[in-house]
């Protein structure tokens, strides 16, 4: 009865208060130590500056003195305060998480068909990040090169593909690693099967991949590499 009656109640908002975290007391204490340290690294030239955006924005998130809206309840009478956050997209754990579920959530209701769903993940080598994170160019180069090759290895795993089979992915770009490092990669969800459209061109008709064998993905990725990186190289190579 009493598993019930608590399963019955309420929910009662419970304002969050980054501020008594230790991630916020420690952001708070060295951001400033840090970004210097940083402008002396980088011999005078200060670091990207959606890093400093993102950290800043992330000491304002959830801090009443920062901005707030006021909410009633009509029936009771009784008011809050519910402090406003930053959105951002890198540091703060509450809105990184909260958009993390939504895209999840609107990903599998309303994007991927009920189709198994493979992770892919791009790392390119050290030398070329550095133009991945200042050309959005030769980032979009590096995607197309990689989703190709994903699709001709998909396209091998299924007998019944065409050659103007194409594969359903969504792709997300993460722009450091996990010590906050510049480091851009690539994690692509893509489905496991490809598509071919109708002899009306309106419709697709599935074509369901069998399993991924490791001959198939050496095949593919092993050459596919190279070209991607030679590919980059000489796109940023001085003319």
């Amino acid at each position: 009865m009493s598993a019930a009656c608590a399963s019955a109640r309420t929910a009662v908002y419970r304002r969050r208060r980054p501020e008594r975290t230790v991630l916020y007391r420690t952001v708070q204490t060295h951001l400033a130590t840090w970004l210097e340290l940083s402008c002396d690294s980088r011999q005078g030239a200060s670091g990207p500056a959606h890093v400093e955006r993102e950290f800043r924005r992330y000491l304002e998130c959830g801090i009443l003195a920062h901005g707030f809206a006021r909410a009633r309840c009509a029936e009771c009478g009784h008011d809050f305060l519910i402090a406003w956050s930053c959105k951002g997209r890198g540091v703060c754990p509450a809105c990184n998480t909260r958009r993390m579920v939504e895209t999840a959530a609107h990903l599998a209701d309303h994007v991927f068909p009920r189709l198994p769903v493979r992770q892919w993940v791009l790392s390119v080598p050290k030398r070329l990040r550095y133009h991945l994170e200042h050309d959005p160019a030769i980032e979009t180069l590096a995607l197309r090169i990689f989703l190709s090759v994903v699709e001709q290895a998909l396209r091998l795993a299924c007998p019944a593909a065409g050659s103007s089979s194409r594969i359903g992915a969504v792709a997300f770009i993460h722009s450091f690693g996990a010590l906050l490092n510049p480091h851009e990669h690539f994690h692509c969800l893509v489905i496991e099967s490809v598509f071919e459209a109708d002899t009306s061109g309106t419709d697709a008709n599935l074509k369901r991949a069998q399993a991924l064998r490791q001959a198939v993905l050496a095949r593919v990725f092993a050459p596919a590499g190279a070209t991607c990186a030679g590919q980059i190289e000489q796109t940023v190579a001085p003319a």
